[in-house]
């Protein structure tokens, strides 16, 4: 098992950020979110009293079960009887038929997402990763888990529990995929993200890349805090350009000094 670190977290939000869902899947990542959004008070009673994101919940239940509440939160399994697949046997109390709020609190708990203290971004997105298990990144390679229908992830899937096809595709949308396009709709906020009096040092407008270290590191902060407004989603470069500025305008109101066109 994979252990989370600060370099992985940089990986996870890197990949965030720089995500571009793909024009030819773009409605269905829309569908995607609007089914996550018409089950969102459903999660909430379950996620809320035990401190778990409502659109973790959603994002899980969208790969393992398709948003279908007839199934076991865990793999997809029918609630009319404990599951089969792994993990099986669940819930281990109760009679079946399960409720799906019953089955999903028995998912969380048998994950220790009842005890989880950071919701972050990249640690939510190593703990979906988590959920399903790291054979990807084990091999080097975006998990469809949470990269399908982006232009992370190209192909190559497990097709079966330690079977992995280079040519197969997934045909789901990725958890992060979804997570992404929620965050653009200005629907989810990311806990711990910073606010608007944690503005870090303004950087001045740049028509080429900067070649100072220092200067590059500057802009790449600042891009970082930009990301983390709903609805704005910059390449974390270094280069404090046009979009960088729009970005800028969008959030405080004013272009970055030395943009022609302030």
């Amino acid at each position: 098992m994979s252990r989370y670190s600060r370099e992985l977290g940089s990986e996870y939000r890197r990949l965030f950020d720089t995500l571009e869902i793909r024009s030819t899947r773009s409605a269905e990542v829309e569908r995607q979110a609007d089914r996550a959004l018409s089950l969102q008070p459903r999660y909430r009673s379950i996620g809320d009293p035990i401190k778990v994101p409502w659109y973790f919940i959603a994002a899980v239940h969208m790969r393992e079960s398709s948003f279908r509440v007839d199934l076991h939160l865990h793999n997809g399994d029918p609630l009319t009887a404990r599951t089969v697949r792994v993990p099986p046997n669940r819930p281990p109390t109760g009679m079946p038929p399960f409720t799906f709020e019953q089955s999903a609190s028995d998912a969380l708990g048998m994950k220790s997402l009842d005890k989880v203290k950071d919701w972050s971004l990249p640690h939510l997105l190593f703990k979906l990763e988590a959920y399903n298990g790291f054979g990807y990144q084990s091999r080097g390679l975006p998990s469809p888990y949470l990269w399908s229908f982006s232009h992370h992830y190209v192909r190559g899937k497990f097709v079966a529990d330690g079977v992995f096809d280079p040519a197969a595709l997934d045909k789901q949308c990725g958890a992060a995929t979804l997570l992404r396009r929620l965050a653009e709709r200005q629907e989810i906020e990311f806990a711990g993200e910073p606010t608007f009096d944690q503005l870090p040092i303004i950087v001045a407008f740049a028509t080429a890349m900067p070649t100072v270290a220092h200067e590059i590191e500057q802009a790449q902060a600042l891009q970082h805090w930009l990301n983390t407004f709903p609805g704005v989603y910059l390449r974390v470069d270094g280069w404090p350009g046009t979009r960088t500025s729009n970005a800028f305008k969008a959030v405080t109101g004013s272009w970055l000094p030395g943009d022609p066109r302030s």
